[in-house]
C-alpha cells in the first residue's frame, strides 16, 4: 500500500515505528560512549591506586645511607606524591564524565521505549477498529465436521 493511500493513524504508526529505529540508534551510541567512561574510570582508578602504593612503599624505605639518598627520595616521593594527586583528580572527573554518561543512557532509553508504547498503543488502535468492521462474510453456522 503506498504511503499516500494509507490512512492517517496507519502512516503515524509508520513514523513512530521509524523514530523508535533512530532512538535505538541512538541509545546504542549512548551505550557505548558510557562503557567507554567506565573503562577510562577504571583504568584511572586502578592506575591511582597502583600510584599510591607506589609512593607507600618508597616511603617505607629505612635503608637510606646518607643525606643524599634521603634528599633524592624526598624528591622522588614528591614527584609521586604530585603524580598521584593528578591522577586522583582525573579519576574524580571520570567519575562525573560516566556518571553523567549513564544519566544519558537512561534518558535515552526512555525515549525509544515512550515511542516504542505508542507505536504499539497506535497498532492495537487500528487493530481493534479494523476488528469491529464487518468483514462481508457471515460467520459460519455448525461445526467443523459437518
Amino acid at each position: 500500500m503506498a504511503c499516500s493511500a494509507m490512512p492517517p493513524e496507519a502512516r503515524r504508526v509508520r513514523r513512530l515505528q521509524r523514530l523508535e529505529k533512530v532512538r535505538s540508534i541512538a541509545k546504542q551510541a549512548a551505550t557505548l560512549e558510557a562503557a567507554r567512561a567506565e573503562g577510562t574510570l577504571t583504568q584511572l582508578e586502578a592506575l591511582a591506586t597502583r600510584t599510591q602504593a607506589l609512593a607507600d612503599d618508597y616511603r617505607d624505605r629505612s635503608t637510606i645511607r646518607d643525606g643524599l639518598a634521603l634528599r633524592q627520595l624526598a624528591q622522588f616521593l614528591t614527584g609521586l606524591s604530585g603524580i598521584s594527586a593528578t591522577t586522583k583528580g582525573d579519576a574524580a572527573q571520570a567519575r562525573i564524565t560516566a556518571d553523567r554518561k549513564q544519566q544519558d543512557l537512561a534518558r535515552a532509553e526512555r525515549r525509544r521505549a515512550a515511542v516504542e508504547d505508542r507505536a504499539k498503543a497506535g497498532q492495537r488502535a487500528i487493530a481493534s477498529r479494523s476488528g469491529d468492521q464487518p468483514s462481508g462474510s457471515r460467520r459460519a453456522v455448525g461445526t467443523g465436521l459437518e
